[in-house]
């Protein structure tokens, strides 16, 4: 396991006893003082640093190397993007952007409700619970409410009203209800 700890105010309250025990590596860029030099490292010299890049290694047997890692600056980052953005267009998966269009049922995790799809147009809950059961033949109280994004109670209150009416039977072992009305007979029975 790699663990990266970085800190902006390296004092004793940050970087404490346990912590300086736990990790033997330690780097330190350029300090403002020679205190925080000692906190991070046990020992002075991170303040006497250049910075862009200048930095103090301290390996796990204690002995302190001077190092000088790469600096990029954000103009120089900035650069490299719009060179990058010349090269040519973004060549995307057409797999991976494009829309399942075997089933066209929508995934279970997909949006949660559709009025134009289903010809709903009420408010009404329970109208919508009806059109998603017999649009999508799955009917549970978690199904509902995974749909409507509504409660519990309110969800196991409208699976009652379908079971009550005929729509719906009743729940099985695992929670699901076999759907006894079709789709065009329940429009029927609306009208």
């Amino acid at each position: 396991i790699h663990v990266v700890l970085a800190t902006q105010r390296p004092s004793v309250d940050v970087i404490t006893g346990t912590i300086k025990a736990n990790f033997p590596t330690r780097i330190s860029f350029q300090v403002t003082s020679k205190i925080d030099s000692r906190t991070i490292l046990g020992e002075m010299g991170a303040e006497q640093l250049l910075g862009q890049g200048d930095m103090l290694y301290m390996a796990g047997g204690g002995r302190i190397t001077r190092v000088h890692g790469p600096f990029v600056s954000d103009a120089e980052v900035e650069k490299v993007v719009a060179h990058l953005k010349t090269q040519g267009r973004p060549d995307y998966l057409d797999a991976v952007t494009a829309e399942d269009e075997a089933g066209g049922a929508e995934d279970e995790d997909g949006a949660v409700f559709d009025k134009s799809a289903m010809g709903a147009e009420s408010d009404d809950p329970y109208e919508q619970a009806v059109a998603v059961v017999l649009r999508d033949k799955k009917a549970s109280t978690s199904y509902i409410q995974r749909r409507l994004q509504i409660g519990y109670n309110r969800a196991a209150s409208i699976m009652e009203r379908m079971e009550n009416e005929g729509i719906v039977g009743p729940a099985n072992h695992a929670g699901k209800r076999e759907i006894l009305v079709e789709t065009g007979r329940a429009r029927e029975d609306e009208d």
